[in-house]
């Protein structure tokens, strides 16, 4: 079933982010954290796509078992980086055949040790691009990214969503927004694109801080931020890692149910291929 679908529930559709592990026990691992969030009933899960196409089969191949081996309906990222044309369908018939029926298209970061993305001969350089590739010549149900805080790479926030709507109207469905610890950039942000006559559904996409040196780190690369008010609930406990996984889960629970009571159609977890703490606030927006 594609997602566009289940985002017309009038309940809130939750949904769980993975990456491919680097070996045979990191799946392992996963398909266990995969098991504990089901669960959860999950409306979807989505499987990173890495830099460079590095683990093009690897994500090919888990969305394919998430789908038809333990029943969750799953989306595959796709990006353009190292791809020509040729390859880019090579992969999306390859998840037709599994019977994905759903893609997030992204322009990917530039692969590891490169600074700056390089469009590849025959292939695509924009997001749009790929998104109206993918539309022309498939029925996939196609997600892609939108940044509240503006993208890294476009320090113009109206730049930034003129390139949106140019991405949406080349045939996206939803859009899933890059993590952020305070939702007045995720209202403003939805307020700047109904303006700008974007009407689909915008998911927020929440990752609450386990590890506070590691989202310091996260958010750097991404170009989020995490407010003053939020670094100061972490004073004089930065070495109590009981503490501040405490602190970042309740500042999570806090903001996913402002974010539903405002109206976000639904969460959608960055989990790092961890259980314990998504599971701990979808049980209390439950409960």
């Amino acid at each position: 079933m594609n997602i566009s679908e289940k985002l017309k529930s009038s309940s809130p559709v939750f949904s769980f982010e993975f990456f491919p592990p680097k070996d045979e026990a990191g799946f392992q691992s996963l398909y266990e954290t995969i098991g504990r969030l089901k669960s959860a009933n999950p409306a979807f899960v989505s499987v990173t796509y890495g830099a460079g196409g590095s683990t093009r089969s690897k994500t090919v191949d888990l969305v394919g078992k998430i789908k038809n081996d333990i029943a969750i309906e799953s989306m595959a990222h796709l990006t353009c980086v190292g791809h020509q044309k040729g390859e880019i369908v090579s992969v999306l018939e390859s998840l037709q055949a599994l019977g994905v029926e759903n893609v997030l298209a992204l322009r990917g970061d530039p692969p590891k040790g490169e600074e700056k993305f390089v469009k590849t001969e025959g292939g695509f350089g924009y997001a749009n691009e790929l998104v109206s590739f993918i539309k022309s010549k498939f029925s996939f149900c196609i997600g892609a990214a939108c940044y509240p805080e503006g993208h890294i790479e476009c320090p113009d926030l109206k730049i930034d969503m003129d390139n949106l709507k140019r991405k949406v109207d080349a045939g996206v469905d939803f859009l899933i927004t890059q993590l952020f610890f305070d939702n007045k950039h995720y209202f403003d942000f939805i307020d700047k694109a109904r303006q700008e006559g974007i009407n689909i559904p915008i998911i927020p996409g929440i990752m609450p801080v386990l590890n506070l040196k590691q989202s310091q780190r996260f958010t750097k690369m991404c170009g989020a931020t995490l407010s003053d008010s939020l670094l100061a609930k972490f004073d004089g406990v930065q070495e109590d890692p009981d503490k501040v996984r405490e602190i970042g889960i309740n500042h999570a629970i806090d903001q996913c149910k402002d974010l539903l009571r405002s109206g976000a159609p639904g969460i959608h977890f960055y989990t790092l291929n961890r259980s314990k703490a998504t599971l701990a606030i979808l049980e209390n927006l439950k409960g």
